[in-house]
């Protein structure tokens, strides 16, 4: 478990390929530089055994689940087995923190009904297991927010990458779901995310650097995670005209608040 529940990247997908070469170095450098761990998101069943020894090898809080983008309809029912068998095995394993990476994606090539049906499957797993949903939703909040209120999870979750308009964020803050804030909030032009920022109590936010091989390029720091998150936090601070040592100490009790840890 976190001893001091420092700065935590409450997701970040180092598990991948990608970072095999220099994952070491990424999870030395980050916690040499103020941040003490990482949340790594699940995305399918061909992952799912090298993600759990990352999870061990870097003593990493860890989520199980099935992406959106990893679905096929000859898989999907196998997929979902293997994950309650595994959840089942885990279930004991406190660095076991949440199901997901879940969720809906309008502009993804999966099916729809294969996506809402494989959603609603890994809900009722987060339900039996006790667990927080991480999830993904991508041009569809709306009907992300229909199924939140519909099923009334108790344990409820994070909206990972939360890009949105504040009439959203607060929809899903209503419902006692955090908003994950990543490296987008650096981008002046996101007019949207920042004045929801601006607008919602600091308690409805955790951060995160999303990163993965598409986000190191998307970011202006590469792959430097603690700069990143340090850059968020200091972008908040601004926002909000509060020091970033409050900002911090806040975004550290809500991601442990949401994962347990």
């Amino acid at each position: 478990m976190i001893e001091d529940c420092s700065i935590i990247d409450s997701h970040a997908h180092l598990d991948f390929d990608v970072f095999d070469a220099h994952r070491a170095k990424l999870f030395h450098q980050m916690r040499q530089e103020g941040v003490n761990t990482l949340v790594l998101p699940g995305v399918s069943s061909l992952h799912w055994e090298k993600q759990l020894k990352v999870a061990t090898e870097y003593h990493c809080p860890f989520a199980l689940g099935l992406h959106p983008w990893y679905l096929t309809a000859e898989n999907s029912e196998n997929d979902v087995g293997a994950l309650k068998g595994l959840l089942e095995a885990h279930k004991l394993n406190l660095r076991l923190v949440a199901l997901g990476e879940c969720g809906l994606d309008k502009r993804c090539q999966t099916d729809w009904q294969l996506q809402l049906r494989v959603f609603h499957q890994q809900i009722a797993l987060a339900k039996e297991y006790d667990l927080p949903l991480m999830l993904h939703s991508v041009k569809s909040d709306g009907e992300m927010l229909a199924i939140l209120r519909s099923v009334r999870h108790q344990k409820t979750g994070v909206i990972h990458g939360f890009s949105g308009a504040p009439e959203v964020a607060k929809a899903y803050f209503a419902l006692d779901y955090k908003l994950g804030i990543g490296p987008l909030l650096l981008n002046s032009n996101a007019k949207k995310l920042r004045k929801t920022v601006q607008e919602l109590p600091l308690n409805a936010f955790v951060i995160e650097t999303d990163m993965s091989r598409e986000a190191s390029k998307k970011t202006p720091f590469s792959t430097n995670i603690a700069h990143i998150l340090h850059s968020i936090i200091d972008e908040m601070a601004k926002i909000h005209k509060k020091s970033p040592v409050l900002i911090s100490k806040q975004l550290r009790i809500n991601t442990c608040e949401l994962y347990n840890i």
